[in-house]
């Protein structure tokens, strides 16, 4: 059994590629990248095609991190048949959780969840939202890297648990 996340922003060129990277190297370094596939997407087409922001990379290489994908990454917008089709969708804050809600069409979405939902911490300050560093400088991607990190532990836990 192959578990599919897909990670969800706006325009899946900053937050939702940042995290999906970092779960590709998460579950390679807990021996399930072959038991997990990762991919994004964003809610907007407006970046279709494009690549990752260079912004992004470099946060990620600021941080110790390899490419996980980064350079052939090419933004694509969400189709709703992929919301039946894998196993937990990740939404980057309140916004996309509702548009995916409803572009699930009353669908059962318990496997729709915010990303930082999977941080204890950000759950106990009620503070949901991975914030986009978009507009930002080197210091906002710091932060929403920070934010997307401190998520992947409690996301490998959960689909560790579901592979059981």
């Amino acid at each position: 059994m192959t578990y599919r996340i897909c990670v969800v922003c706006t325009g899946n060129i900053c937050r939702s590629p940042m995290l999906e990277f970092l779960l590709r190297e998460a579950f390679e370094d807990a021996g399930l990248s072959d038991r997990v596939a990762v991919d994004s997407a964003g809610v907007s087409a407006e970046e279709a095609g494009n690549r990752a922001d260079s912004r992004t990379l470099a946060a990620l290489r600021r941080h110790g991190h390899t490419d996980h994908g980064g350079q052939a990454h090419r933004a694509r917008q969400i189709r709703p048949a992929w919301l039946a089709d894998r196993d937990l969708i990740l939404a980057a804050d309140h916004g996309h959780l509702n548009r995916l809600r409803r572009l699930a069409g009353g669908d059962p979405t318990d496997h729709i969840r915010l990303i930082r939902s999977f941080d204890p911490d950000a759950v106990a300050r009620g503070n949901l939202d991975a914030d986009d560093p978009w507009y930002g400088r080197d210091v906002d991607f710091d932060r929403t890297y920070a934010e997307l990190t401190a998520a992947v532990p409690g996301i490998v836990d959960h689909v560790r648990a579901a592979l059981r």
